[in-house]
């Protein structure tokens, strides 16, 4: 019998499609880093458990929380991965990172842009990029 096997990609292009990618380095926890967002940004992230990521590496289970806020009266959506979780980390390419936030918007070059900006001029905030997700082995880890 034929192995059947998944195709990812149709699935990864529609869930990243008019997305862009911000990475994040800061020692900030979770829930400080999502106060600091709402306040900064007048956004209210919040946990999604639902959709927390996990990983099994080893016997090991690796848990990964997904915090998300949705624009009111818009189709625009703001998903906040955690990154780290121990040892692991659910995109080994970008091991410098803590945090990545997903941009789901009409003009998403041109909103994260902005939002970098924003990240850089924030103390706590040691590292932020613009990520090029065609770069990223692991893209799969992120689809929730």
């Amino acid at each position: 019998m034929p192995k059947l096997v998944l195709d990812m990609s149709a699935m990864q292009e529609d869930f990243f499609s008019e997305s862009a990618l911000i990475g994040i380095g800061t020692a900030l926890p979770a829930y400080n880093l999502c106060w600091m967002l709402n306040n900064h940004f007048d956004t209210s992230f919040a946990r999604d458990t639902e959709q927390t990521i996990t990983l099994e590496k080893k016997k090991n289970r690796f848990c990964f929380p997904v915090y998300s806020y949705e624009i009111p009266n818009t189709f625009n959506k703001y998903i906040l991965y955690k990154l780290k979780s121990g040892p692991e980390t659910l995109l080994p390419e970008t091991r410098q990172l803590d945090y990545l936030w997903m941009v789901q918007t009409a003009n998403p070059e041109e909103d994260a842009l902005e939002i970098l900006a924003e990240l850089r001029q924030l103390n706590d905030i040691q590292l932020s990029l613009i990520l090029d997700p065609t770069e990223l082995k692991n893209l799969n880890n992120l689809l929730i």
